[in-house]
C-alpha cells in the first residue's frame, strides 16, 4: 500500500529509528531517574541525550524540554497549566480539537472565556484579528503553526510579537510544522508543543513540550518524578515537574534517531521535496472538473486537501484505499477548521507525503483519483 497519510503519523520510519527502538527494548530496560543501579543510569543517560538534542534543535534550555505522550498531551498541559484558574484565551478558527477541546473544557468547568480569531485572506488581516481579540485578562494565545487540514501556515511570528508586546503567553501547536519548517523558541513561543511521531519521524506515543522558561505551569498530572519524593506537593524541578510517572524510554530513544534524521536531511530539503510532490499532485488534478482543491494560493506545509465531486470524503478515501492508497478522509479532528472552510458536511480527503514518497507514487494516485466514480 502506498502511504500518503503522514500528517496523521509518518510511515515508514527511518531504519535508524527502528534499530534504536529494538536496541532500547533489548538493552535500556532500567527505569530512568528511579534507581541508582547501572541499568537505570544507562537509560537515564540515553533519555538525557535525546533531551539535549531536542533542546538544541528548538532553541531551549535542556531542563525546559519535557517529554509527553503526543502533541495533544503537550497542548493540554500548556493550555490548562496557564488558565485552569480563570481568565481569557484566544485561539484561531483553524485549530485542531487538541486546542479547541481543552479550551472548551476550561470554559465549561472553570468559567474561562475564549475568543476565536478569524483567519483572513492574508497574514496582515489574520494578525489584526488576533490582536483585536486580545484583552487585558487574556492569559494565553494558542495558535497552530500550520493547519492540519489545508497546510496553511499561520503568521505565527507576527502573532508572537503582538503577544510579547502585550505580555501574553503564546502557545504554538507545531504538530504539522516541526520537522518541515525551521521552528524554534526564537520565533517568539513561550510553549512549543509538537508530536514526535509525525514529521520528526519518531515512534507513536512520543511528543514534546518545549518551554521558554518565562511561565511556570500549574500541573494537571501529579505523581512519581524521582525528585523531592518526601514531599506531598509535586516537585517544582523541571522537567520532572511535567513528567510524572515512568517515561516512554523506548519511544524517546527512537525519537532521538528521528531528530537526527531530520537534522541530517535538513528541514529546507524535506520541505522542498514534499512540496514538489504536492505541486505535482495538484498539477495532475487540474484536468479534472470533478476535483476541488482547498487552500491553494497561500503559504503552506506539504498537505493537499481535496474532494471528488459530491462524494463524501470518507467514501472517496475508502475507494482510494481499496485501490492501494492510504489517505485520510473526514474532518481530521478539526471541526472548527472545517466550519471555516465550509466543508463540515463533506469533509476533505487529505494527501500528505513524506521524504520516502516519490513522483511515480504521486502519479499513480492521481490516476486513481481520475478514475474514481
Amino acid at each position: 500500500m502506498i502511504y500518503f497519510d503522514n500528517a496523521a503519523t509518518s510511515f515508514p520510519k527511518p531504519e535508524a529509528v527502528a534499530r534504536a527502538v529494538s536496541l532500547a527494548v533489548a538493552r535500556y530496560g532500567g527505569n530512568p531517574g528511579r534507581s541508582g543501579h547501572r541499568l537505570s543510569q544507562e537509560a537515564a543517560r540515553k533519555v538525557f541525550e535525546v533531551r539535549e538534542s531536542a533542546a538544541e534543535m528548538f532553541g531551549a534550555e535542556v531542563e525546559n524540554v519535557a517529554f509527553t505522550q503526543n502533541c495533544t498531551y503537550a497542548l493540554n498541559m500548556a493550555i490548562k497549566g496557564m488558565a485552569q484558574y480563570g481568565g481569557h484565551i484566544v485561539i484561531s478558527d483553524m485549530e485542531h480539537n487538541a486546542v479547541l477541546r481543552p479550551v472548551y473544557a476550561l470554559y465549561k468547568s472553570r468559567g474561562v472565556e475564549f475568543s476565536v480569531a478569524k483567519t483572513g485572506e492574508d497574514d496582515e488581516e489574520t494578525v489584526r484579528s488576533f490582536a483585536s481579540a486580545m484583552r487585558s485578562d487574556t492569559r494565553a494565545v494558542v495558535c497552530t503553526l500550520a493547519s492540519n487540514v489545508t497546510g496553511r501556515i499561520m503568521p505565527y511570528r507576527e502573532i508572537a510579537r503582538e503577544c510579547r508586546r502585550r505580555g501574553i503567553c503564546f502557545i504554538g501547536d507545531g504538530a504539522q510544522a516541526c520537522g518541515v519548517l525551521d521552528v524554534s523558541l526564537d520565533d517568539g513561543f513561550d510553549f512549543l508543543c509538537m508530536a514526535g511521531h509525525k514529521s520528526l519521524y519518531g515512534p507513536t506515543g512520543t511528543g514534546l513540550l518545549v518551554s521558554s522558561g518565562r511561565y511556570a505551569l500549574s500541573t494537571i498530572i501529579e505523581g512519581g518524578t524521582g525528585a523531592t519524593s518526601a514531599q506531598a506537593e509535586q516537585t517544582d524541578l523541571m522537567p520532572e515537574k511535567m513528567e510524572s510517572g515512568t517515561l516512554n524510554t523506548v519511544g524517546i530513544i527512537g525519537l532521538g534517531e528521528g531528530l537526527k534524521f531530520v537534522r541530517r536531511r535538513g528541514t529546507a530539503a524535506i520541505l522542498a521535496h514534499e512540496m514538489r510532490l504536492c505541486e505535482q499532485f495538484e498539477r495532475m488534478l487540474e484536468g479534472s472538473k470533478r476535483v476541488k482543491i482547498y487552500g491553494r494560493g497561500v503559504r503552506r506545509v506539504p498537505v493537499v486537501a481535496f474532494n471528488i465531486g459530491e462524494m463524501h470524503s470518507e467514501e472517496a478515501a475508502g475507494e482510494l484505499s481499496r485501490r492501494g492508497f492510504a489517505l485520510r478522509g473526514g474532518l481530521q479532528c478539526a471541526g472548527l477548521a472545517h466550519r471555516t472552510l465550509g466543508t463540515l458536511e463533506q469533509g476533505v480527503v487529505r494527501f500528505s507525503p513524506s521524504v520516502f514518497n516519490d513522483g511515480r507514487q504521486v502519479a499513480a494516485l492521481a490516476r486513481a483519483v481520475f478514475s474514481t466514480k
